[in-house]
């Protein structure tokens, strides 16, 4: 098991590779390396502050809703703000920007987050992949088939199909961070890295099932500022990573016409975040993953935008989507009862850990795969129960399946509140209960010290040492390790981006 101690400024990088297997066994969600569990640490301790800013916004909003500040509210959310250029219309309600533009900051630290996995981090080696991948397909399709199946007798509500199929990974490690300090290591890995595959499928599913009107000349004219945005990352990356205005003043502008095009074609404009997230390199040189070149420019963007992402633009979408008034509810309580209602808090609460435990048990049949010795079956189940938290993309979903004004509009939304609800104390309880088991038998000499984390604060300050420490040293040593590189970096004689 790889110890919780961080790398320390200057001392040698760590290989990106996975964690030797036992005899070749590959033991799923063990950490890999120091660098790996500090930078794990860091997001974490910026999405549990960012979960906090959620759900207190989410909180405000329903009470405003309820108030007799209602009107306020709704006038506020409904208002209409935006510009015109010639025939492109950009004039939307304020919450309406709430979900297309600052959503997409959160979409694209999720296309970083992605890319980075799959070409640098615990998804590279498809041994290690194929159970958080597996997980996360699993905890997709079956709350999916659990809403078709309650709403097969209702055409106008199939369409949210989608809605309890997503996990809201920043009220997830709110949960965690309050009840997991007990918990081993390996715990905090599974949950992020089957976030990183459930956010690629939610997003892919927004992409293909909630696009309107396709305008392809549109789409087509996108790949020019998206071509450039990646070109000028790739090659000036040094400038990028150096000069925190520079990505302000040359990329941003960019970024901004590329989402304006996509959102121009009908594709949800937030899939342009995820774009541009992948355009971003995520080697600090051409052809090296060696960390001693400094942090690369994804992870560079990654510690300066995550702030932005769950301090402000997740609760201000928060707070213009979650704003449900329960007088209107017909039926009361009963209305919970309802197919569309049944088939999202079933989903969440029921299908969610049970697609999720289902598919890592067959993953881990196949001979070589196994879980990291620290967890066992009833961690993994209570993991996936707190994976039924759908809350920001279900919100965003559920607006795209019923727009305002649509019978389960808002009867959607107050089921996510309930399913969410229900995932997080029940999903919470059951992981403080293992957590003092863990204690007890730490206590016993049963179980290493070394499997809990002792806080994040520690391993999230030496990281952020180590990023000022690299920056300070400039390029450091020559690479000791090939990789293949990424599309476009081409011949690399010299060190410039």
């Amino acid at each position: 098991m790889s110890t919780t101690t961080p790398t320390e400024p200057g001392s040698p990088a760590q290989p990106p590779h996975p964690a030797p297997a036992d005899n070749g066994v590959t033991r799923a969600f063990a950490p890999t390396d120091r660098n790996e569990l500090a930078r794990i640490s860091a997001i974490m301790s910026k999405e549990t502050i960012g979960g906090a800013l959620l759900i207190v916004a989410a909180a405000v909003a329903i009470i405003l809703a309820n108030s007799p500040l209602r009107d306020w509210y709704t006038g506020l959310r409904d208002s209409t703000a935006g510009f015109r250029l010639g025939e492109f219309d950009f004039s939307m309600t304020v919450g309406h920007w709430a979900a297309d533009g600052f959503l997409a900051v959160f979409f694209f630290l999720a296309g970083l987050e992605l890319k980075r996995e799959f070409v640098a981090g615990e998804l590279r080696s498809p041994k290690r992949a194929v159970v958080p991948i597996a997980a996360a397909f699993g905890g997709v399709v079956v709350p999916a088939l659990i809403f078709v199946a309650l709403n097969l007798s209702s055409p106008g509500t199939i369409r949210g199909w989608a809605i309890p199929t997503a996990t809201d990974i920043a009220f997830a490690i709110a949960v965690l961070a309050v009840v997991g300090s007990k918990l081993p290591l390996a715990l905090r890995t599974f949950l992020l890295t089957l976030a990183v595959v459930d956010d690629l499928i939610a997003i892919t599913i927004i992409a293909i099932f909630y696009t309107t009107d396709l305008k392809v000349w549109a789409l087509i004219a996108a790949i020019v500022p998206l071509a450039a945005y990646w070109l000028i990352a790739h090659r000036r990356r040094d400038l990028f990573r150096n000069d925190k205005g520079a990505a302000w003043f040359v990329l941003l502008p960019i970024g901004l016409l590329a989402w304006a095009l996509i959102y121009e074609s009908g594709i949800h404009a937030t899939i342009a975040g995820v774009l541009l997230g992948f355009a971003v390199p995520v080697r600090p040189k051409r052809g090296t993953l060696d960390r001693a070149d400094g942090p690369s420019l994804a992870e560079e963007f990654e510690h300066r935008f995550r702030p932005l992402s769950a301090g402000i633009c997740v609760p201000i979408f928060a707070f213009f989507s979650a704003g449900v008034p329960f007088s209107g509810m017909d039926g009361g309580a009963a209305a919970l009862l309802t197919p569309v209602s049944l088939g999202i808090i079933v989903g969440l609460v029921v299908g969610k850990p049970i697609g999720i435990t289902l598919a890592v048990w067959i993953t881990t049949r196949f001979r070589g795969i196994e879980l990291d010795r620290s967890i066992r079956w009833p961690d993994v189940f209570a993991l996936a129960m707190l994976a039924g938290i759908g809350f920001t993309v279900s919100l965003l979903v559920a607006e795209l399946s019923f727009p305002a004004g649509h019978p389960a509009h808002e009867l959607a939304k107050i089921a996510i509140f309930a399913a969410s609800g229900i995932a997080a104390i029940v999903g919470g309880g059951v992981l403080w209960r293992r957590g003092q088991i863990y204690e007890r038998r730490r206590k016993a000499g049963e179980v290493p010290d070394e499997s809990r984390d002792h806080g994040a604060e520690r391993t999230t300050k030496a990281m952020n040492d180590l990023y000022a420490a690299q920056h300070a040293s400039g390029a450091g040593r020559p690479a000791e390790e090939a990789a293949p590189p990424e599309p476009g970096d081409g011949p690399a004689p010299t060190d410039r981006g």
